[in-house]
């Protein structure tokens, strides 16, 4: 698992079962998947909006909306770890 994975599933679980969490309840362990959840979409969110290219390097290299994604989905697997 990559380290930012961990540190968010770790954070996940102060938030959301901020009491001890080696006896899970299942109210408890949804509480920590959604904020896990949360966390992994917030930090994906962040990760494309950091890697917006600027306009006049998108018309310069003859860039388009799909370039656009793709580059998105490289950021996201970079800064994840995953291929």
């Amino acid at each position: 698992m990559n380290e930012r994975i961990r540190q968010l599933a770790g954070q996940a679980l102060d938030q959301a079962v901020p009491e001890t969490w080696s006896t899970l309840t299942c109210e408890q362990l949804g509480r920590f998947q959604e904020k896990f959840a949360e966390l992994i979409i917030q930090e994906c969110i962040d990760c494309v909006r950091g890697a917006v290219l600027a306009d006049d390097v998108a018309l310069r290299n003859n860039l388009g909306f799909s370039d656009g994604i793709a580059q998105g989905v490289v950021h996201i697997q970079k800064h994840f770890g995953v291929k």
